[in-house]
This record gives C-alpha cells, structure tokens and sequence, in this order.
C-alpha cells in the first residue's frame, strides 16, 4: 500500500518517476534495434520503407541511427528523470534549497575527508576560529569550558543544575550550517520580561533539553542535529564546575564571571571540584586527532578551563596530532595586563606542564592606529611577540597576518583556518615553500 501512495496527487515525484520509465523504453527499444535481433527485423523493414516513400532515398544507416538516437534520448530521459525525482525528495528533508544535488554531495564528501581537529576554548575566540575550520573539515570537535556563571548560564546553572550552556551555544552556531534565521533565534537574547530579560533562547533551548532528555550531554547532541552542525560539540566535563584563581599578592577569588581584576596578576586556577573527569567523547577525540588547537580565546577563563580536567592534558601529551596554541590578538583587561605571546604560552605550561604544544601561532599584523587607541582607552593592547623567548620553551613560531578587517581588533576566521591547515601540512612533511613561509 504504501508504493502507491508515491503516486498520489502533489507528491512531486511522478512526473519524473514517468520519465525515467520512458527513459527505460527508449533506451532498451534502441538497444534491441542497435542489436539488428531477428525479431524486430520486420520493424526494421517497416522503417527503411516508410523513410524511401518520404524522402525517395535508400536507407542504408537509418534503422541504426534511429537505434543510437533512441539510446541517447533515453538515457538522458533517466538520468534527468533520476535527478529530479532526488532534488524533489531533498526539497522536502532539507531544511532549506541546495545550491545543486552535485554540489551538496561534493561538498559533503570533499569535507568528511578532512583532517581530524580538536579546538578547545569557549567564548567568541573558538567560535571564531570554528567558523573559518567548518570550511576546510567536516571532522571538527570543539571541546567546549563549562565553568561560566555569569549571565543567563549562571542563572539557568544555579536554578537548574546543568552545566553551562552558554559557550555551548556560542560554539554550536559557528558550527552550523542552517539558515541565518536559526542562528539567529538561538542567539536572541529577552529584552523584557522579568523572568526571561538577559536570557538567550539557545540557553533556554539547551536547558529545556537537558530537561527533557535527562542528560546534558545529549542535549547537546541533539541541538547539534536541530543546526545541523559540521562536527561535533562536547563539554569537556559533565560536572558542574566552578572555577577558582589566585593572585600573586595571595588574594583569590571564586566564579569565572569574578576572576578578570584589573591591577592583579592571575598566578593559579583551579576547580571546584577539582579534577572532575573528562567527557569520554572528548577524549577519544584527542587520540584520533590529526589537529589539536587551544585559543584563541580568554586565556585564564575559557582555553585552560579545559585542561584543568581530569585526563585532558595526559591526552594530549600522548597525542601523536600537530599541538597548536593560538595566541590572542589583544590583551585581555584583568586578565592577561601586559601579556606578551610568551606569557601566553608560560601560562598555558605552568598549568599543564611541558610537551602539549608544538607550535605558537601570532599575529603579525599591526591594527589600525584608531583601533589601537581605543583598546587602549579599554585597557588591552596589541600582544608583543617575542620570538626568542617562545623558541627558548621549545615551540616553533608561525607569524600571519591573521587579522579581520572590521571596527574590532580579531582574528579573520578564514585566515586562522588557513594558517592552522597549512601548519598541519608542514608538520606532515607535504608542504610547499610557499606555504610555510613565517614558520620559525
């Protein structure tokens, strides 16, 4: 019963079902005729008699020519007839017009045969960089911090008891590959409301979820199936984690929305619980890596959140992957005062000891005078690159131009990506020369 219903009135498939069959017809009719069998040997006369009376010549090729036209016809009859029958079903699962059927299996197939990357972080830093990465693989991971307890996270964490679903969302629309009206919808933020002001839809939507399914972690999953994302996001602890720092002068202090104070310099963090343990998605994502990123991103509160957690670091000093670590474009106002790209990294190893990283990527690009006077009325300056340093602690030192043109001093998701898949080119020993140039 159900084969019939394909034939029902406004199912758009049997138009083309028919032209496929009559594709069939002609190109099987031709091929018997081509094949000069005995039994269509009266037809063949009948043709070559038909034409003489027309036209008054002989037809010593006809009956094959009419066989070849009949087999070409027909073949584009199915072929056509195919495609369309396959754009129409499309129309109907995809959640908005393919560019081309071809297109879509290209880009589909050309995507899952590229390099397997991690990117930890969290905030607009990893979003960033996710969203230039998305074009060049289709096997992404970002391993998301879930420490956030400002905002509407910190509200839905206190309330609910889920973890930070904040970064999450971030994260899970760079990697989408939906319509702009749905990314815009999961980053809408209430403007009224008593209850809901200061609440972004994404969040409500992850908790509503979690509430639902009855476990984070495949709330997450299926968001990620509602964007239809390239890639994959996890948290890299289900725990619901609170994140803790100590300053040089002996003060601390408790809460990732707390810890960035201008004047104080950031000696330790921790986490509350401490060690708690890691996704173990998360994990065998780092072993099967070819590319592991850390940054960009607020160094203290959303890149080494993650490598706080138990087994992240084991992980990734036994990983066999190309280890980048992402230095930020600009300060960070009482977070990173006065970091230079080797305090940067000096941090990320005084957390999570030596061997995790093999490459630092930096900005070489000077921004705009009119930008640098307005981060400085901010507090945050241009990070200073210190090469001799950086080789000192082991690392090789790529320097790119990596900066977005627009009125903020970012990264270019493109050109990150770009620099990130070139490194991973070299270190593979496939490079150009071309393509490394600035590798130190």
């Amino acid at each position: 019963m159900g084969f019939w219903k394909w034939l029902y009135p406004g199912m758009g498939v049997k138009r083309w079902l028919l032209l496929v069959v009559l594709g069939v017809l002609m190109f099987s009719g031709g091929a018997v005729l081509l094949a000069d069998v005995h039994s269509v040997a009266l037809l063949r006369i009948l043709l070559a008699g038909w034409f003489y009376r027309l036209t008054g010549l002989i037809p010593s090729e006809l009956v094959n020519w009419v066989a070849i036209g009949c087999i070409l016809l027909g073949t584009f009859f199915i072929c056509f007839g195919i495609r369309q029958t396959i754009n129409s079903l499309l129309s109907v699962f995809m959640p908005r017009p393919t560019p081309s059927l071809v297109d879509l299996v290209y880009s589909k197939r050309q995507l899952g045969r590229g390099p397997k990357i991690v990117a930890f972080g969290g905030g607009t830093g990893l979003s960033t960089l996710l969203r230039g990465l998305k074009e060049f693989s289709g096997n992404v991971t970002a391993v998301v911090t879930v420490a956030d307890d400002g905002g509407s996270s910190g509200r839905l964490r206190s309330q609910l008891g889920i973890p930070a679903p904040g970064d999450i969302r971030n994260t899970l629309v760079a990697l989408a590959d939906t319509e702009p009206l749905m990314e815009k919808l999961f980053q809408y933020r209430f403007a009224e409301g008593e209850e809901l002001k200061g609440h972004s839809f994404g969040n409500l939507f992850i908790a509503a979820m979690t509430e639902i399914l009855g476990d984070f972690q495949e709330a997450v999953r299926q968001s990620s199936r509602v964007l239809f994302i390239r890639g994959q996001v996890l948290p890299s602890t289900l725990e619901s984690v609170v994140l803790r720092a100590s300053y040089h002068d002996g003060s601390t202090m408790t809460g990732e929305s707390k810890i960035p104070s201008p004047g104080k310099r950031i000696e330790r963090l921790y986490l509350d619980p401490p060690s708690p343990p890691a996704v173990k998605e998360a994990l065998d994502a780092i072993a099967e890596a070819d590319i592991i990123v850390l940054g960009p991103g607020s160094l203290y509160t959303s890149v080494m959140p993650n490598l706080l957690v138990a087994g992240v670091v084991d992980a990734l000093r036994a990983s066999t992957a190309v280890r980048i670590y992402v230095c930020n474009v600009m300060t960070q106002p009482g977070e990173t005062d006065g970091y230079t790209a080797a305090d940067h990294l000096q941090a990320v190893l005084d957390h999570a000891g030596a061997d995790i990283v093999d490459y630092v990527l930096v900005n070489s690009q000077r921004a705009p005078a009119r930008l640098i006077k307005r981060y400085r009325e901010e507090g945050a300056h241009q990070v200073q690159i210190d090469g001799p340093r950086l080789h000192s602690m082991g690392v090789q030192v790529v320097k790119r131009a990596l900066m977005e043109e627009s009125d903020l001093a970012r990264h270019d998701p493109r050109k990150l990506a770009q620099a990130v898949i070139e490194i991973w080119l070299h270190h593979r020993g496939n490079n150009q020369r071309s393509l490394v140039a600035g590798i130190e």
